[in-house]
């Protein structure tokens, strides 16, 4: 029998596992136009999924990062915000400036402390604008002693 910190992982897994169908589910493409005389189909690279910020900027994303907890957080705030999408584009609450920000920081492996201190600030602002939120994990980082 499982002990409960699987089953809670096994949970988490499955739950993951249904947000990847879904987004594999929809294909995000661009219109054609009638004048185009060659495919320009944009939909997502295997093993990607993509996301539009509030201005409308395109970002595609890695599956795996689905698994972390800032990505989660913006795909939360993008349910409360604007319900599940019925037109398959995934739209984040926020700018493109904050979600190149976010994935700066995905990128950096950066503490847990300055990932919940960004997850606070993205909670309590609803992702208002990158530079309040630059500055709010700016504040919350903890000070680091000299030699």
């Amino acid at each position: 029998m499982p002990s409960h910190r699987n089953q809670i992982q096994i949970q988490e897994a499955y739950q993951i596992g249904e947000k990847i169908a879904v987004i594999r589910r929809k294909r995000i493409t661009l219109p054609q136009t009638e004048t185009s005389s060659c495919s320009t189909s944009s939909t997502a690279e295997k093993g990607h999924f993509v996301v539009y910020s509030a201005d409308k900027t395109r970002f595609l994303l890695p599956v795996d990062y689905l698994n972390n907890a800032i990505v989660r957080e913006l795909l939360e705030l993008a349910e409360e915000e604007f319900g599940l999408p019925s037109n398959g584009h995934l739209s984040l609450p926020c700018d493109a400036e904050l979600v190149e920000y976010a994935i700066a920081l995905i990128k950096q492996h950066v503490t847990r402390d300055v990932e919940k201190a960004l997850l606070l600030s993205m909670a309590s602002s609803h992702c208002s604008t990158s530079s309040d939120l630059q500055h709010q994990v700016a504040v919350h980082q903890l000070p680091i002693s000299g030699f």
